[in-house]
């Protein structure tokens, strides 16, 4: 009892040390408002199909009602129960995942945005919009549906929600505007979907909440970071301490918090263990983060695997968590970890498996999902939620049709063929006439034979002469027609030249047998030819081929005479009758050519086969074919290469067969078949009932139900592998009372004959409605199945489907008198005889539903992909369906039969499975190559959780330093995954050895949520936030917020300085609230003439009520451009003026309109990046102008990057009152640029901005970085500009996420001082002043701005030379730097003049950003970013030196030459480490001033703003003025 007291007592005291809470929390709030849980849902379940978006909509029509009277807890778990009835609980758990995230939200706002474009009536809870016309009541729609023919029709969007009503072009399309749920959205969809389900109209529903919630809405899925900005890391003492071989434990006279453990131990020692758990508590929870020795860090990372794999596992990734993320705060009780050496080997066994394996090294961090690589850098939680979305479909497809455990795994990672493009035909076709032959031919005997030839080094665009038909040619030509003249002159040419390439012709003539040579031209040439090939050889026949063709004149063609003549003048001895008349000897082989051209499936005469290829018609131009034929032999030659060296094409191969047998090959060509765009049916439905003789039950099913019924019942003419199974199953669908239906059935019972392994089913879709007349050969069908043998049933269908059989049919012949021998004649007629037509009736609604035929249509279904409908007169033979099979086995049915065949079931159940797996296989999207993973051990270094059992589980594999960023990320993410989704995880600590400075210098917080949250009173918690508590109070902390790539965020309310948080002086929490201000819509402008990105084109991006919003400009560097928006749809235009009077937009990709509209709509409706490519041609009459030209400016000026405030300072500052009178506005405004972050650096650029206007007679415009001022310089600034009478502008850049990245802010900023001037400012600028913050002006800077730059597109003030005590820190004048600026100066970039025109040019921008691309890889150079880049380029962009006086600096210039300062600049003094602000006040007499002046009027300001009741955050910079006193 006595110990529990004593302990009680210690933990006792342990509170008194505490005392209140100090800490930094972070939000980010989305721009637009709240939007209700039920729409985001409906638009959750609409990925899941159009189908079951309507349905849920029936199912939730009036479920607002409800929302009055419940919690928002009870109304959102009704939300969740109704989601409940269309998804399985696996997508529930992802749907909670995805409304935590507000995944759906953008989709939501995109169509209240484009409902705003409308606009809405006044005061309507939801109205109708038919053709531009609006209506609020129901009883309109009636009148506003007949005027809306002559109106046009609006433009639908991809993700619009059509009501599936009858697909007609060519009726009026009525757009309803609603909330789903409410009564008013009820009433119209009653009529709308009556209406639509007729025919009369297409219903399409947008969301538009009439008076959405005021409520701001938080987001997740971002980090924060709090960086530490002391030195105290660096200051690491490395000087070697020996170790006392004391243990820290041992250690007792320390003494911890007040507590003295030498003292506790000798009077209580029966208390030691609990005592030295109390000490490292103790230790552990102390903030006070003392720098470690050289030595404590080297083994950090094993130590803190060690920590985490010694806990219980489900502990153990949040402490994976806690260490990463507040690593600065636990360092120092990680080195008193010990580190088994067990642990040390397994690690190091596995890492040198997987840098093997792949390519994984130390420290690396990676995530894989079901063997998916998921890349941190470009994946967010918003693109990882499809991710277990698209994986979830094939999981639960796989769980339904019964696979589980190991074999889900292996199922999953079978190599899908992806979709080939480019299909060869097999070209060993005894049709071909081959000219030549490469391997046997006399003419190329000299050639080498070996096929190692092909390794040998040859000069670039040489063609290897080998003695092998590696290239060959293929032409199908019809002689008589003109396109052939220039093809066959073009094959001779080939000959002549002894190109290594074997041509084969197929000459397509006429095959009747009655025409002969001499009323049919081309069946003239064919018999010349035979004759002359007879006579001499082929290669004679090319010869006397093309001196024939060349007495054909142009445009002629080849005529009975003109081949009658050449043969009289060639051959005199010849019997002409004899060759070309009737009874003519060389006419074998006539019909062969037409004939394989038929069988071929292959399009329009004249063609050509480059290695069975089939060549484009556009690449079938004469003049253009030569050069493709020797770039394709080009290409191949690489292939053929890599062949050779892998050892799969060797000296013994057959060079032909080699290529017929590669997977492409088919032995016909039949677009349907080979198309890339597939659709397939879903076999993984379980229904309750397998009932197809009740329709009635039957129609409600939904598609998956229907497909799995119908699976269930069909029955199969089978032809079995020798293994009992079939690989391929084919469905036909038709009518089989037509002909056409029955020659379809015939030849798929042909191929089942001859091929092994397939089974046909048969599904019967009547003409009309079915009854027993239209059904006659189907029940015969089926009762032959029911109940013959499989031989017998083949036979007698076969039978039955023939034309003569049907003739007797309809003659009046019974059934029963077809019968044939060995039939099971009662049976059958006893079936036959009682058979009901209804479950046809059921067979003809999954026609029309699941597979979208119209009775009586046709179509053939292969392992669930369906090909059809059919055309009238499409024929589908016998080598389709052998294609057809080709191309399912080789798509994954192979694979998947193998892994079926091990499972070991009965033979009509794997086939089935077989079927429906291959299926699911090939209708998921195709994803990169799965990985598996195996690690070498697993005991000591891979965390384990094992799956649920009887679930379906994703199989998750991080690999991990639980010591580096990824581990800062990875870890919350992988918690929040194991929560949604039932997963089996390893993650493999990948430690790093060696360390030799801190590993990580920041604390982090990744927000992210599993599920919404509620408060304890049932509402809806405010939302996802970023805490950090028990945070160290001595380092100073800047603030970061990493937010997904496309997002644009900025902080809109903070009383504290974010830049500097130093908890000593601040009481309580400090709060910083961010807003998603943009998404940005990026994009690559190509222009299709040139290729080349066409620099200083802008583009524009609005709605059809404000078209011009944002404006961007398009960079050399990938054509690159970037906008900012929001959800909503937008339309992207060329700017006004010079853009549009030059250029004009081509085509578009990756956009939401047509890529030939004039209008380019792109719709923003996820959080996901939006990417477009936009390419553009000059108009004809403006070939030769040149955008950036130097008399471009004079039309078409435009002055502001559209930001948010250009329109707000103009009505203060009357800033566009000049607009009109250009060029003079232009000379006479004086644009200053800066930056700051912080809110000591805001102060000082106040006080610059001041000692500006305090020189100079011409208006000053500011420009300044939006992205880094803090809220409350945004809400001053605007005050000052109203009492000094200046303009100013914010802009704003995304770094682009293809240019390295910073990773410290400070780096970042003075990235943007540099790399983005051609873009940040709009064209109109001419000349722009950078001048750094600290700076304090004292001179005109219309001098400047003037100065003559001599061409050099920049000018910057060398770094003074005259303080001679400062010469040892001058680092320009030795080294690197000497030698590469040779005799020119180092520049310093805190002022300079940039002639912007120049500037884009000579592309300075494009080549800055190229130089520090190559650079910035190395993370030791560019130390001065903004200063080194533009020194270390001096070469290839000039850099004009400024004279001396335009910048003085007390660190390097000497006290006599301040006098003539023109600025005063307060460059760190790195000899004396002087802070900024008693230095300014020592150096520069006035600055206090300035401040004094600045200081008074934000007071005045905050008094006005308090007397108006609305406090301004700047109420709390007295505080932190004083601290900047200190």
């Amino acid at each position: 009892m006595r110990n529990v007291i004593v302990l009680s007592l210690l933990l006792l005291n342990i509170h008194h040390v505490i005392s209140a809470p100090k800490g930094v929390t972070a939000s980010l709030s989305a721009k637009w408002s709240m939007t209700p849980f039920l729409l985001e849902t409906s638009e959750f379940i609409g990925e899941d199909g159009n189908e079951k978006f309507w349905q849920f909509v029936d199912t939730v029509k009036e479920l607002t009602v409800y929302k009055q009277g419940e919690s928002v807890r009870s109304y959102y778990n009704l939300i969740l129960k109704k989601a409940g009835q269309f998804l399985t609980d696996l997508q529930v758990n992802l749907l909670k995942f995805a409304l935590a995230l507000r995944s759906y939200s953008p989709a939501v706002q995109a169509s209240q945005q484009i409902a705003s474009d409308e606009p809405p009536p006044e005061a309507c809870p939801a109205f109708v919009s038919i053709h531009g016309q609006h209506s609020c009541s129901t009883k309109d729609i009636k009148k506003l549906l007949k005027a809306a023919a002559g109106r046009p029709k609006p433009y639908l969007h991809k993700n619009d929600h059509t009501y599936p009503g009858v697909n007609k072009t060519d009726v009026p399309v009525v757009i309803l505007y609603a909330e789903i749920g409410t009564k008013k959205f009820t009433s119209f969809h009653k009529v709308l979907s009556e209406k639509a389900g007729e025919g009369i109209l297409v219903y399409v529903l947008r969301h538009f909440v009439a008076d959405p919630k005021p409520q701001k809405m938080l987001l997740s899925g971002y980090g924060v970071e709090l960086a530490i900005k002391s030195t105290e890391y660096k200051a690491v003492d490395d000087t070697k301490v020996k170790d006392s071989g004391a243990n820290a434990e041992e250690d007792n006279n320390d003494e911890v918090q007040g507590f003295v453990f030498g003292k506790l131990k000798k009077s209580h020692p029966e208390l030691q263990e609990q005592l030295v758990e109390l000490r490292k508590h103790l230790l552990e929870s102390t903030n006070d983060m003392v720098p470690l020795k050289v030595w404590e860090m080297q083994d950090l990372s094993f130590q803190a695997a060690a920590r985490i794999m010694s806990v219980p596992k489900f502990d153990a990734l949040k402490l994976m968590r806690d260490l990463s993320q507040n690593f600065p705060s636990k360092a120092r009780s990680l080195t008193r970890v010990a580190v088994k050496p067990e642990m040390r080997k397994e690690i190091e066994e596995n890492q040198k498996r997987l840098s093997e394996s792949i390519g994984v090294h130390p420290g690396d961090g990676e995530l894989f999902i079901n063997g998916l690589h998921i890349d941190l850098d470009i994946h967010n939680p918003f693109s990882i939620l499809d991710i277990l979305r698209g994986e979830a479909r094939v999981l639960e497809g796989l769980h339904n049709l019964g696979i589980k455990g190991e074999h889900q795994g292996k199922l999953l990672r079978l190599p899908v063929n992806a979709v080939d493009d480019s299909y060869a035909l097999d070209i060993r076709h005894p049709a071909i006439m081959w000219i030549n032959d490469v391997e046997n031919d006399l003419v190329y005997r000299s050639w080498p034979t070996g096929v190692q030839e092909l390794l040998r080094a040859t000069f670039p665009g040489v063609i290897r002469q080998i003695r092998r038909n590696l290239f060959n040619l293929v032409l199908f030509l019809d002689p008589v027609r003109e396109e052939s003249v220039e093809l066959v002159k073009l094959a001779e040419l080939f000959y002549k030249h002894k190109i290594p390439l074997r041509i084969g012709f197929v000459f397509v003539v006429n095959t009747k047998d009655e025409i002969d040579g001499s009323s049919d031209a081309g069946v003239g040439f064919f018999r010349l030819l035979n004759y002359i090939a007879d006579e001499y050889d082929l290669s004679q026949a090319l010869m006397s081929i093309v001196s024939m063709y060349n007495k054909v004149d142009a445009g002629e063609t080849l005529s009975v005479d003109a081949i009658s003549a050449y043969l009289k003048r060639k051959f005199p001895k010849a019997n002409a009758e004899r060759i070309l008349g009737v009874e003519s000897e060389y006419d074998d082989k006539r019909k062969d050519g037409a004939l394989f051209y038929k069988k071929s499936g292959l399009g329009a005469l004249p063609l050509a086969l480059f290695n069975g290829v089939p060549l484009s018609p556009d690449e079938m131009d004469p003049d253009e074919l030569e050069t493709i034929i020797l770039q394709r032999i080009m290409d191949t030659t690489t292939t053929f290469q890599r062949a050779v060296f892998m050892g799969q094409l060797t000296e013994g191969s057959n060079v032909v067969d080699y290529l017929m047998e590669q997977a492409n090959v088919v032995p016909r060509m039949n677009p349907l078949i080979l198309s890339t765009d597939r659709k397939y049916l879903d076999f993984t439905a379980k229904p309750v009932v397998d009932d197809w003789e009740d329709t009635t039950m039957f129609s409600y099913f939904d598609s998956r139900d229907k497909t799995a019924v119908m699976a269930k019942r069909m029955k199969y003419f089978t032809n079995t592998d020798e293994d009992g199974m079939s690989a391929v199953t084919v469905w036909i669908a038709g009518d089989f009372e037509k002909v056409s239906g029955r020659k379809l059935l015939l030849s798929a019972l042909k191929r089942v004959k001859a091929s092994p392994g397939v089974r046909v089913g048969v599904i019967d879709n009547p003409s009309g409605k079915p009854s027993e007349d239209n059904t006659v050969l189907y029940r015969a069908i089926w009762a032959s199945l029911l109940t013959q043998k499989n031989k017998a049933a083949a036979e007698f269908v076969q039978k039955l489907l023939r034309e003569e059989s049907s003739q007797l049919l309809q003659k009046g012949t019974k059934m029963k008198d077809l019968l044939m021998q060995g039939m099971d004649r009662d049976a059958f007629e006893k079936k036959y005889n009682t058979l009901e037509v209804d479950f046809i009736r059921s067979q003809q609604l999954f026609c029309r539903d699941v597979l979208k035929l119209s009775p009586g249509q046709q179509a053939v279904i292969s392992n669930g992909r369906i090909l059809g409908p059919f055309e009238e007169q499409e024929e589908f033979t016998v080598e389709d369906f052998q294609l057809l099979e080709k191309i399912t086995l080789s798509g994954s049915a192979e694979n998947v039969k193998a892994k079926v065949k091990l499972m070991g079931m009965k033979a009509k159940h794997a086939s089935d499975l077989v079927m429906k797996v291959d299926a699911l296989l090939t209708a998921a999207p195709k994803g990169e190559v799965r990985r598996d993973f195996h690690f070498v051990k697993d005991s000591h270094s891979v965390l384990r959780l094992s799956p649920r059992e009887n679930e379906v589980f994703y199989d998750v594999v991080a690999v991990v330093d639980p010591l580096t960023r990824e581990a800062q990320k990875m870890s919350p993410l992988l918690i929040v995954l194991s929560q949604v989704v039932n997963v089996r995880l390893q993650v493999f600590m990948n430690c790093r050895a060696k360390l030799s400075e801190m590993p990580l210098k920041s604390f982090y917080r990744f927000v992210l949520e599993s599920d919404v949250n509620f408060l304890a009173n049932d509402t809806v918690s405010p939302g996802p936030v970023a805490r950090f508590m028990e945070l160290p109070e001595s380092p100073l902390l800047t603030l970061i917020m990493i937010t997904p790539e496309s997002w644009m965020v900025q902080a809109v309310r903070s009383p504290h300085d974010l830049d500097n948080i130093h908890l000593q002086e601040v009481s309580g929490i400090v709060t910083a609230e961010y807003e998603l201000e943009h998404l940005l819509l990026e994009g690559h402008c190509f222009d299709l003439s040139t290729g080349q990105p066409p620099r200083g084109l802008q583009f524009t991006l609005g709605m059809s009520r404000d078209p011009l919003m944002y404006d961007t400009i398009v960079m050399a560097n990938l054509g690159y451009f970037q906008l900012k928006a929001n959800p909503g749809a937008w339309i992207l235009k060329l700017r006004k003026g010079r853009s549009e009077e030059i250029y004009q937009v081509l085509t578009h990709d990756g956009t939401d309109s047509p890529a030939d509209a004039g209008d380019v709509l792109v719709v923003l409706n996820s959080f996901h990046s939006k990417i477009i490519k936009v390419r553009v041609q000059k108009k004809v009459e403006k070939i030769n102008e040149d955008l950036l030209s130097e008399n471009s400016e004079s039309n078409g000026i435009w002055d502001s990057i559209a930001s948010v405030w250009s329109t707000f300072e103009k009505s203060i500052t009357g800033g566009g009152s000049k607009k009109d009178d250009g060029e003079k506005e232009k000379e006479d405004v004086l644009n200053i640029f800066s930056v700051a972050s912080g809110h000591l650096y805001e102060r000082f650029l106040r006080i610059m901005m001041l000692s500006v206007l305090r020189h100079t007679k011409t208006p000053v415009k500011f420009w300044f970085l939006k992205n880094y001022l803090s809220p409350s310089f945004k809400e001053t600034i605007a005050h000052m500009a109203e009492k000094y009478g200046f303009q100013y502008e914010l802009v704003q850049y995304k770094w682009p996420r293809w240019l390295h990245q910073q990773t410290e802010k400070q780096r970042v900023i003075w990235g943007y001082k540099i790399l983005f001037l051609d873009v940040l400012f709009p064209l109109a600028v001419d000349k722009i002043i950078f001048v750094d913050a600290d700076q304090i002006v004292r001179a005109d800077l219309k001098e400047l701005r003037d100065f003559d730059l001599e061409g050099a597109p920049y000018g910057y003030t060398p770094f003074c030379d005259s303080r001679r005590e400062m010469e040892g820190y001058r680092f320009w004048k030795s080294g690197y730097w000497a030698s590469h600026l040779g005799h020119r100066k180092y520049h310093i970039s805190a002022l300079y003049v940039v002639d912007l025109k120049k500037f884009r040019k000579i592309a300075a921008g494009d080549r800055l950003r190229g130089q520090y691309q190559a650079l910035s890889q190395d993370p030791n150079s560019l130390s001065n970013l903004d200063q080194d880049l533009p020194n270390n380029m001096i070469h290839q962009v000039v850099i004009k030196s400024l004279p001396q006086e335009w910048l003085w600096c007390e660190t390097w210039c000497d006290d006599t030459s301040k006098v003539s300062a023109k600025t005063i600049d307060l460059c760190n003094n790195p000899k004396t480490k002087e802070p900024k602000l008693t230095a300014a006040a020592r150096i520069v007499p006035e600055w206090v001033e300035y401040d004094n002046e600045i200081k008074r009027l934000l007071r005045q300001q905050e008094d006005t703003a308090t007397q108006k009741h609305t406090p301004l955050p700047s109420q709390h910079q007295k505080a932190d003025d004083r601290r900047d006193e200190l």
